[in-house]
């Protein structure tokens, strides 16, 4: 018997342009991003300066009332610092409160913090009685602009969604057209992790961002905002040093946790034992990581062949001790024996992790975390080659974790050559994923 799910309440959405077209952000997207912490936690501080503390940012609410019910603040500092524990009220403007007029109606009286998305002009809301609730703003805190949250919540929509529309949406492009916007929108989304890796480092240096990062994707997007907390508040030098365990690093975020629907395997205090014993096996990882990350791009440059995208008339590549590889076309397959990818695989999971990860999560660690922070990396030290570099590295990886009926649309409609045999890339997959979220995110259908 499947469970019963209520049905959601009417839900507000604004209409912005972006970048790259108009589209739509609900103000569910908004309680999505609450619910998860996908935002920066460093420094809060509330509308009135107050500082701010998140213990606990409550249980989503799908009925009517507050979004949040039984959500828990540590509001100030020193010996005036107080603990709130009640209910959170998200809206895209502060002013929507008025508008639906919370203020009137007794389930909203346990209300101690309003989340809001854009600037407020006001410093608090007037609750029953004219009782001052605490407003908290978003949008400096997002560490992307609104337009990449909105196509993330449509890719991650695309798992469970009908695909006879996007279906129609392929068959009504020649070939030509498809690769374009296929690869066009891989490399905006190359582009957003890199922007991502790069404040990262800035933020935290290398060694930081490179244990946030790993920690996040052991999270999967359920429970990558618990993992991001645990990594800020016990740095990699505390895991090396064996000053935390998997047991009080899991409690420390046990009201946060996602466990309806992720796999045995998958479930964080597994993750949380398993990224135990990789510290443990390689407690330098980052600086090996950076290591290797130098040699694999020396070797790109090297091949710079087995990084091209594979066309019509383009020049044979050359394989690593195996001598040129004849044909019209060099395909990905030959592309990648030219990188030596299946033994850059195996040399990084040994290297780095300690063989603690394989399989689709390993690829999306690579695509996700790795090659993001080491291109940052290179840019940061003014080697723009290298940088490049892995980014072409990036582009022939190995798929991560996928929607299995998008691959099949990939092939179906032949996405690089796909449909001749060949296997999709991580930049394929990241384009196609990338393309078809942004059409579902300017309908508003992202969430």
């Amino acid at each position: 018997m499947s469970e019963h799910v209520p049905p959601s309440r009417p839900d507000a959405l604004e209409e912005l342009t972006g970048l790259h077209g108009a589209f739509v952000f609900p103000e569910r997207l908004l309680q999505q991003i609450w619910l998860r912490g996908d935002f920066s936690t460093r420094g809060l501080r509330l509308r009135d300066g107050r500082p701010l503390r998140i213990l606990r940012r409550g249980r989503w609410n799908r009925l009517p009332g507050p979004d949040f019910r039984e959500a828990e603040f540590r509001v100030g500092e020193g010996s005036e610092a107080e603990t709130w524990r009640g209910d959170v009220e998200v809206h895209l403007r502060a002013g929507d409160w008025d508008q639906h007029g919370h203020a009137a109606d007794p389930a909203y009286e346990r209300v101690v913090l309003h989340v809001v998305l854009f600037p407020s002009a006001r410093e608090w809301t007037s609750g029953a009685g004219g009782r001052r609730i605490a407003i908290l703003e978003m949008l400096p805190l997002l560490e992307r602009d609104l337009e990449a949250y909105a196509e993330e919540a449509a890719v991650e929509g695309l798992a469970g969604r009908p695909y006879s529309q996007l279906r129609a949406v392929l068959a009504s492009l020649p070939a030509a057209a498809l690769a374009a916007e296929v690869e066009r929108h891989a490399a905006r989304r190359w582009a957003n992790k890199l922007a991502i890796a790069r404040r990262r480092i800035e933020a935290a240096g290398w060694e930081e961002a490179c244990h946030q990062a790993a920690l996040e994707v052991l999270g999967y997007r359920p429970n990558r905002a618990p993992m991001l907390a645990i990594a800020e508040r016990w740095p990699l030098s505390a895991w090396r040093a064996g000053a935390v365990s998997v047991e009080e690093a899991w409690a420390a975020e046990e009201g946060n946790w996602q466990r309806a629907g992720v796999r045995p395997a998958n479930q964080p205090r597994a993750r949380l034992a398993q990224y135990a014993e990789w510290v443990a096996a390689r407690p330098d990882w980052p600086e090996r990581l950076a290591s290797a990350g130098r040699a694999l791009a020396a070797t790109a440059i090297e091949h710079p062949r087995a990084l091209a995208k594979a066309a019509p008339g383009s020049a044979p590549a050359v394989d690593e001790g195996a001598g040129p590889i004849v044909g019209e076309a060099a395909g990905l397959r030959a592309h990648r024996r030219a990188l030596g990818l299946t033994r850059w695989r195996t040399l990084l999971a040994d290297t780095i992790a300690a063989g603690s990860l394989g399989g689709t999560r390993f690829d999306t660690l690579v695509c996700d975390a790795w090659l993001p922070l080491l291109a940052a990396r290179a840019a940061a030290e003014g080697d723009e080659a290298r940088a490049e570099a892995l980014g072409g590295v990036w582009r022939a990886w190995v798929p991560g974790d996928a929607p299995a009926e998008l691959t099949r649309l990939a092939r179906e409609f032949g996405v690089a050559g796909m449909r001749g045999g060949e296997p999709m890339s991580q930049g394929d997959l990241q384009g196609l994923l990338g393309w078809l979220a942004t059409l579902l995110a300017r309908a508003g259908r992202g969430t």
